[in-house]
């Protein structure tokens, strides 16, 4: 039959026809799960709605050996959702998006209360705008303790999103994907924090903060912001061409990062979009992060587009070393800053292992391990 019903509303599938089933059967306090093996893509789900009390939940029912979506245009689209939690997944190898989820095209009802954890999105385009998740008018949502590995476009592209965090994520880029961006905040997003994740050579730009969008796209509509309110704190950077991106973003704070051997800059400062009424790219708050990297490999610390307020920024208690020229440690930037150590090596641990502490005393206060705990 390949479902089973219990009397606790939880339904095992082991095959295709049977999640088919259990998802139209859904109602809320459902649990599915999933049994182990290879499952078709191109699933639609529209109208999915649990409750606060009684969420639906879709599961793998082995963590340790997560049941496989590969293969096709996307594994997942679920539209007009919410209290739906989707956990313990493997996506993989999809010509679109991994994961799509969306308001359905009405504006004024986003999907919300949705959680995502412990899913892997890999291989994912591999060229163009093609995104590991993508979300679409969503609003109070968790990303958390995924995997996004090899991607074309953005790792995870938020459209119109809202008070949303992704936390405890990998972004792991992958030889022979474009991999424009890792998290992307854009369309009016705001209110959204990514804390204490890994990027390691996470594409072009690390985190968009903003981007580039379509008047018609925006949410809520009339938004003069790409992104607003957006937080970055305790994460670590390995190389990208620019770990940082403030894109068109009024408002947002970087802090109590470790940024490692960028490849072309540490941040750029841009301004996609220049509608009328839409002020220029300003308030990007840069604090207590600890920075390593060389004058070899920059072209400038921070590169500045047009129509942009650089001088709006704020650079406060920020560790900066440059390991081919200690002496150089001190970055250009388009604001005073204050408060900073330059010239200090942190004497990371084992970057190679992927353990960024730092050792030496004066640089324990800064980077992702300093962020404190009433902040995590």
């Amino acid at each position: 039959m390949g479902w089973t019903v219990s009397t606790d509303r939880v339904i095992d599938v082991q095959d295709d026809a049977g999640l088919r089933r259990a998802l139209s059967d859904a109602a809320p306090g459902t649990r599915i799960r999933i049994a182990p093996g290879s499952y078709s893509p191109g699933i639609f789900v529209q109208g999915l709605r649990g409750t606060a009390d009684q969420p639906i939940v879709i599961e793998g029912a082995d963590p340790d050996r997560p049941p496989v979506f590969r293969g096709g245009g996307t594994a997942w689209q679920f539209s007009d959702c919410a209290y739906l939690t989707v956990r313990n997944l493997a996506i993989r190898g999809q010509s679109g998006n991994g994961i799509n989820i969306d308001d359905g095209g009405t504006y004024d009802t986003p999907s919300h209360h949705i959680v995502l954890e412990s899913l892997h999105v890999s291989e994912i385009g591999p060229k163009g705008n093609r995104d590991g998740i993508k979300l679409s008018g969503v609003v109070d949502f968790v990303i958390r303790d995924c995997t996004i590995d090899g991607w074309g476009g953005q790792a995870i592209d938020m459209v119109g999103c809202h008070r949303g965090l992704i936390e405890g994520c990998q972004f792991l880029g992958r030889e022979g994907f474009s991999q424009a961006t890792g998290p992307q905040t854009k369309g009016g997003s705001s209110q959204i924090v990514i804390r204490r994740c890994l990027f390691l050579d996470a594409g072009q730009r690390g985190v968009n903060l903003g981007g580039s969008t379509g008047m018609a796209y925006f949410r809520p509509a009339g938004a003069r912001y790409e992104a607003r309110d957006i937080t970055v704190e305790g994460c670590v950077f390995v190389g990208s061409t620019a770990p940082i991106a403030f894109v068109g973003v009024d408002g947002a704070t970087v802090r109590y990062n470790t940024i490692y051997r960028p490849d072309r800059w540490v941040m750029r400062i841009l301004q996609e979009t220049t509608e009328p009424g839409f002020p220029p790219c300003r308030h990007g708050r840069f604090e207590h992060n600890l920075i390593v990297f060389r004058a070899a490999d920059l072209a400038t610390v921070v590169n500045i587009g047009s129509n942009t307020d650089p001088a709006s920024f704020r650079f406060t208690n920020n560790l900066w070393f440059c390991e081919d020229r200690p002496q150089s440690s001190r970055p250009q930037l388009p604001a005073p800053e204050t408060s900073s150590l330059y010239g200090i090596d942190p004497q990371l641990e084992a970057p190679d292992r992927r353990r960024f502490r730092p050792l030496h005393p004066q640089a324990q206060r800064f980077g992702a391990h300093a962020m404190p705990d009433a902040e995590r």
